[in-house]
């Protein structure tokens, strides 16, 4: 059962993770930010106390708190505050009742994650964090094993990924490739199929794939799509095949029908 504390002043010190996050929700190498993983609402708060993640605590009003009551380790920290309070502490009337921060966990590895893998998602440029929080939903859904983040992605644990991802971030394995392209040619020589998406009508259409072992699917940003290096370093470039008159589709939609239609799920 959680060490539930009721507190009435927004300025009490042992809120100060809670406080002013659209400033403390950035990496810690930024002005203001501390790096903490950010949780909102019981749904998404539930999947970060399930992940590898160290909470470091919670705030919430009492309804909320009580339902996750069960699930928080005694030896986390539950404050109990008003509406009104939390808006203050954090900076925005949340409606969602309750919050958890964490710490980071340990990165993955581009060896670690590759380790028994079959179906990866490699993204570049995906910088919009709705666009990054519904790929690593829909990764968790379709049985994706792990994403891999290129050059000009955004951080997955940003607040807003993690709440439009529903929390599925935390539970879908990522690694930062340091080496670009060269990441899609280690993955190519881990054994994985390396498949880039993309509109170009030269693309071989998706339909016609047929994948014979580990597979990874390269996705790009929406404007540009993916960078001709990047498609060179790839062993096929793959289109969706769409009706006329529309170019491409929504990055997670794309990743998505990707996914389902190389077997992940």
């Amino acid at each position: 059962m959680a060490d539930v504390t009721r507190v009435g002043d927004p300025h009490d010190p042992r809120l100060a993770d809670f406080r002013d996050l659209t400033t403390a929700d950035r990496r810690p190498d930024r002005p203001g930010g501390k790096g903490l993983v950010i949780a909102e609402g019981v749904v998404v708060v539930r999947r970060l106390l399930a992940s590898p993640y160290p909470v470091r605590a919670l705030l919430g009003v009492e309804r909320r708190i009580a339902e996750l009551d069960a699930e928080v380790d005694s030896a986390v920290p539950a404050y109990v505050t008003s509406a009104e309070v939390m808006a203050e502490v954090v900076g925005f009337h949340l409606n969602r009742g309750v919050l958890a921060v964490a710490d980071r966990a340990k990165p993955w590895t581009l060896d670690d994650l590759t380790a028994g893998s079959r179906r990866l998602a490699v993204l570049e440029g995906v910088g919009d964090h709705e666009n990054l929080g519904s790929l690593f939903r829909n990764a968790a859904a379709l049985g994706v094993d792990g994403i891999v983040l290129g050059p000009g992605c955004s951080d997955p644990l940003y607040r807003r990924s993690v709440r439009v991802s529903m929390g599925h971030v935390l539970a879908v394995p990522f690694t930062t490739a340091t080496d670009w392209p060269g990441a899609l040619e280690s993955l190519r020589d881990k054994g994985f199929q390396v498949l880039a998406l993309t509109p170009r009508a030269d693309a071989v259409a998706l339909n016609e794939v047929r994948v014979d072992g580990p597979v990874a699917v390269l996705l790009g940003s929406e404007g540009p799509g993916l960078t001709d290096e990047a498609i060179k370093a790839a062993d096929h470039a793959v289109r969706i095949p769409m009706a006329g008159g529309v170019d491409s589709l929504n990055v997670a939609t794309a990743g998505a029908i990707a996914f389902h239609s190389l077997g992940a799920g």
